[in-house]
């Protein structure tokens, strides 16, 4: 029974380290791949396993994106140290408003988090990409330095989007800075550093408020999925940031549609689209 549990700790590792930086709902992905596994009302399915191994996508960033998040670096000249100080401001600016509001509504989402809000969520979003991407634009941010505070508090306003189960905090964010006028990249680049500060956040918020009782061997099915969430998503990133250079989001639209009806259809089948 280990062994096949440590196969499911590694698939939903795997799962999460794709959709977490991609803008198409790792929540989704995980209560659909979580109800494939027969696992949804066990310890996977849980809040604490689903919050906590975010912290393994969460290195990853730190790992690809350490120099440059780095204000100590002895290899940066004084002004890219203060550059660096700028952006991480702006980044905490651009989390004041999840963190108000999602400490308020935390309780609240986890009741709704159902296939059918994700699946709405989904498709929502998914056709919003579609419909941005469509109109003719030109970037008028290209560089973390040309982003001015107000401009990272907007984006933060979209991220508050995200405490919505499906919407996607990468998705959110993404299509909310493309909207003010950010490049596709600084897009997505401020969407992972965003995502530091948030994710721990939420993660500690889980492990102090949450009166699940880990067992040892649940402890280790937990940092086996963070190693594996950690190790995928390093390839993950690479993957979107080099895409992005010369594609755009559509793709991901449709990609959100076709997995927001499969999560409908499937929960209709099984007799869950309404339960949490």
């Amino acid at each position: 029974m280990f062994i096949i549990n440590v196969l499911k700790a590694i698939i939903l590792g795997i799962v999460e380290g794709i959709t977490e930086w991609l803008p198409i709902s790792s929540t989704g992905h995980m209560i659909l791949v979580n109800k494939f596994l027969n696992t949804a009302h066990g310890f996977f399915g849980s809040q604490i396993f689903l919050y906590v191994i975010q912290l393994g996508a969460i290195l990853a960033i730190v790992t690809l994106y350490f120099k440059k998040l780095n204000p100590f670096s002895p290899s940066k000249t004084a002004k890219e140290k203060a550059d660096t100080w700028q952006m991480w401001f702006k980044v905490i600016i651009a989390c004041i408003p999840a963190a108000v509001i999602g400490l308020m509504l935390n309780d609240f989402m986890d009741t709704i988090s159902t296939p059918f809000v994700v699946s709405v969520m989904l498709i929502v979003y998914g056709v919003a990409f579609i419909l941005v991407e469509r109109k003719e634009k030109t970037s008028k941010i290209n560089q973390m330095s040309e982003m001015t505070y107000k401009t990272a508090f907007l984006i933060g306003m979209f991220q508050v989007l995200s405490i919505v189960p499906g919407t996607s905090r990468s998705g959110a964010t993404i299509l909310g800075a493309i909207l003010i006028g950010c490049s596709r990249s600084l897009a997505a680049e401020f969407s992972f550093f965003l995502a530091i500060p948030v994710m721990f956040g939420v993660s500690f918020l889980k492990i102090v408020t949450n009166d699940y009782a880990m067992t040892g061997t649940e402890w280790s099915l937990l940092i086996i999925s963070m190693i594996v969430a950690y190790l995928v998503s390093m390839a993950a990133v690479k993957l979107l940031v080099s895409y992005v250079r010369n594609h755009d989001f559509k793709i991901f639209g449709y990609y959100r549609i076709i997995l927001g009806i499969i999560v409908i259809l499937f929960s209709l089948i099984t007799g869950t689209l309404f339960t949490v």
